[in-house]
């Protein structure tokens, strides 16, 4: 007899099978986290592979996927529950505390993977652990309408060799038929879930609360097992002791940013109640950014999959979100931003039901605040988009202060990579640097009757005049040590002349500062000038082709065709007069004085 139902069941649950989940780790992540939401300290990941005779050669496949916890455990109504869809103990608002909540999880996760999922739990030891399961084939064939009556039945032997939780209470799931496992191999499932793994439950993973056990183990020969325990992975890596490569395995490779503002909690009116949520800075410290090209050290490659914002909801990470990032920008592996926020907010930032993202707060990556305020104030704006429902209103002050923090970040970690160059220390050494060149066209134009103030700061001792260099270096963020040499070199060697590099706060391409002796040229690194002219020029251009190489040539001197041509914009917009005459005195003069340097360098 044909039927007219509203919802099909064996149509829509074919059809639930592409539910969006990435890739077969994030489905076991919503296993786990089930796991957590009963009480787990332990979690073991069981992959079971057996080998497979193809045409030419026998290889290993997965064949069976087991997750098993020393939680809680199920009596037979929840057992049930659990593996309905859309059903479960934290649907209402009052049970929206912990990692739980939409009764999606178990069912949704395993038949996005595989055909048929089993679970067995227990309450009072593992024999008295009772059954059910769900049956892709079945439900299609129309032979299985609904969650079978949760029975007593032994777990297969295979699991109870492999596993090491069957404690008084606990939960073991099991797919098999993975007929849409995108990896092959046991190994290659946990290869690829431990980074995952350890990132979304590093917090739990770092304060001990929970343990993750992950085996790779042969069907046949059960004995014949690899293991490994999930260790932390923090994108904003303050943690210590987690999967980052050596020397920052068990130190933290980042400092928090900002002082004691590197965590910043808003509060958030949502549904007549209010909520905390919690925004993390973090910064590599300049010791994990040596040399020229830091991304390319092992700790560089592990920070460069970990770019992006962090979202956490209730301790446990939903997406590394790269949409705040800048894919072409190799700055954003080395700061750190998490936002934390409890269940209760989740319609707010609009958390998925396979909790993968927070669609709201995501789609805010890209808001040009300045343009929606035009010309109103953030409050009056934010009162706006609240009396229209909009879910913008209650996030933009977070969101601007991210935005606002990230760029400044970029900027601190240009201006420390562009102090902490190499070239400039091997420079000064150099009888043939432009520092000596300089100094030496000074020395003549002196000697011509040519004054200026740091001239008459040469009589001071050399001690005051390292320790009045030091201090402006110092001043612009040099590190101390490396002011002290620059500062010391500077003077031994008789230059006049001292180049640094710093973040200005002002519009200006470089700054002069006349101290101690000598002429402090400090470039900012916060000027287009310097991206175009300077840094494209000092980076390493070993392993580069002869295209990238010209590229860069080319756009050095485009940036510098475009430096004069502001120039000459600058006297146009003079009004006749005492203005325009001063500005073109002063590129005469100075043009006299460049002709005279670069005249000592051709010599």
């Amino acid at each position: 007899m044909m039927t007219h139902d509203i919802v099909p069941t064996h149509l829509v649950v074919k059809a639930m099978r592409d539910n969006g989940y990435k890739n077969a780790s994030y489905a076991l992540a919503e296993l786990m986290d089930n796991s957590i939401q009963a009480d787990a300290t332990r979690v073991e990941l069981l992959c079971g592979q057996r080998e497979y005779k193809g045409d030419y050669r026998v290889t290993m496949r997965i064949h069976q996927i087991a997750v098993l916890d020393n939680g809680k455990g199920m009596d037979a109504d929840t057992l049930r529950i659990a593996l309905q869809f859309g059903n479960g103990r934290y649907l209402e608002a009052e049970n929206h505390t912990g990692i739980g909540r939409f009764g999606m999880g178990l069912p949704s996760s395993s038949i996005s993977q595989c055909t048929k999922v089993d679970v067995w739990s227990w309450q009072n030891g593992v024999d008295s652990a009772l059954h059910t399961y769900l049956d892709l084939k079945k439900i299609e064939s129309g032979e299985l309408a609904e969650v079978p009556e949760p029975l007593p039945l032994a777990i297969p032997e295979i699991w109870r060799r492999v596993g090491s939780l069957f404690e008084k209470s606990g939960t073991l799931v099991m797919w098999s038929d993975l007929d849409r496992i995108m990896f092959k191999t046991a190994n290659a499932i946990i290869d690829n879930s431990e980074f995952l793994i350890g990132r979304l439950y590093r917090s739990f993973l770092n304060s001990g609360k929970l343990q993750i056990r992950m085996v790779a183990f042969n069907m046949d020969i059960p004995n014949q097992l690899e293991e490994k325990y999930a260790l932390p992975n923090d994108p904003g890596y303050l943690m210590e002791r987690t999967s980052c490569p050596t020397p920052w395995d068990k130190t933290s490779m980042f400092s928090p940013w900002g002082g004691q503002y590197f965590e910043v909690i808003h509060v958030i009116r949502f549904r007549d109640q209010d909520h905390e949520v919690k925004v993390r800075f973090s910064l590599a410290k300049e010791q994990a950014r040596p040399g020229r090209n830091p991304g390319a050290l092992p700790h560089g490659k592990h920070a460069a999959k970990n770019v992006g914002l962090s979202i956490v909801r209730a301790d446990r990470e939903l997406d590394l979100d790269r949409g705040w990032s800048s894919p072409s920008d190799a700055r954003d592996r080395w700061w750190g931003v998490e936002i934390d926020f409890p269940p209760g907010l989740d319609d707010l930032f609009g958390v998925t039901n396979n909790k993968q993202s927070a669609r709201n707060f995501s789609e805010m990556a890209k808001l040009d605040v300045e343009m929606l305020l035009d010309g109103k104030s953030m409050e009056e704006v934010r009162a706006e988009l609240e009396e229209d429902d909009d879910p913008r209103g209650p996030l933009l002050d977070i969101v601007n202060r991210i935005q606002t923090s990230i760029n400044t970040m970029r900027r601190v970690l240009r201006a420390q990579k562009a102090s902490g160059d190499d070239d400039d220390d091997g420079k000064r050494h150099n009888p043939n640097s432009t520092e000596a060149i300089a100094t030496e066209a000074t020395n003549e134009r002196k000697e011509e009757g040519h004054a200026g103030k740091t001239d008459e700061q040469e009589s001071q001792s050399p001690q005051e005049r390292e320790r009045d260099i030091q201090q402006v270096l110092v001043d612009q963020g040099v590190a101390e040590q490396k002011a002290e040499m620059l500062a010391a070199t500077t003077v031994s060697s008789g230059l006049k002349y001292l180049f640094s590099k710093s973040d200005i706060e002002t519009p200006a391409f470089f700054s002069v500062t006349l101290k101690g002796g000598a002429i402090i040229i400090t470039l900012n690194t916060n000027h287009p000038a310097y991206s175009r002219l300077v840094e494209i020029l000092q980076e390493d251009v070993e392993g580069e082709d002869e295209e990238t190489l010209k590229e860069r040539l080319a756009k050095a001197r485009d940036g510098l065709e475009l430096l004069l041509m502001a120039w000459a914009r600058y006297e146009d917009e003079q009004p006749d007069g005492r203005l325009r005459e001063a500005a073109k005195k002063a590129r005469w003069e100075w043009g006299q004085i460049a002709q005279r340097f670069l005249e000592s360098e051709d010599a």
